[in-house]
């Protein structure tokens, strides 16, 4: 009945023995993991300054962009809003705030016809995005319309049709077809077009945009 008693005192014995007898080493060890607990709250410490920081840039930068409205100086403040928000990449790019301000960056870079560098930016943006991010589909279209006023209609295709064919989210898809069959008029392809309105009403028959998409067909 004492057996099992006696072997865990005698263990307990074995390992306070061997504590004492390497306590220099167990000193050393003390000090390395608090000196990795030191090091890891110094770093959660300065990511979660950086995000701060991060964040606060972007929110001057998209409040100052809200305040500057008025269209005759629509140029100057789409390059303030560049300037704002190209700072808080380059300032902060390492944390959350500095990937939002990307796809505003490539807004920015739309406005003022700077169509091969927004298309940079979107597709950057892009390849951070998960499989299932819903702004997947969002930054797909504004791609698409890049190249649609680049006058890169097959690229703009391209985008169109991937969103089609990926796409989970009827608004989305509604979107990218309608947009599809405005891109295949302006390239000549108004038999594709036709169709395309035509898949748009079978697979939509009860969309809001139903009334667009037969305007469409008779223009």
């Amino acid at each position: 009945m004492l057996k099992q008693p006696d072997e865990f005192m005698t263990l307990s014995s074995q390992a306070i023995t061997f504590v004492k007898d390497h306590k220099r080493q167990f000193d050393y060890l003390g000090l390395a993991v608090l000196g990795l607990i030191i090091i890891y709250l110094g770093w959660y410490a300065y990511v979660r300054y950086i995000n701060n920081k991060g964040q606060d840039a972007y929110n001057n930068a998209y409040y100052t962009m809200l305040k500057n409205t008025d269209t005759a100086k629509d140029q100057e403040n789409q390059k303030k809003k560049e300037e704002l928000f190209n700072r808080v990449i380059n300032d902060y790019g390492s944390s959350k705030a500095a990937r939002l301000a990307v796809p505003q960056l490539a807004d920015a870079k739309f406005a003022q016809k700077k169509y091969d560098e927004a298309i940079a930016k979107y597709e950057e943006y892009l390849g951070k995005l998960s499989e299932n991010d819903p702004y997947q589909y969002l930054t797909m279209l504004s791609l698409s319309v890049c190249y649609e006023e680049k006058g890169d209609y097959e690229k703009a295709i391209q985008s169109l049709e991937k969103i089609i064919a990926a796409g989970t989210d009827d608004f989305f898809k509604e979107q990218a077809m309608l947009s599809l069959a405005r891109v295949y008029r302006l390239s000549g392809k108004q038999d594709k077009s036709n169709e395309t309105l035509k898949q748009f009403k079978e697979k939509f028959p009860k969309s809001v945009f139903l009334e667009l998409a037969d305007a469409f067909m008779k223009s």
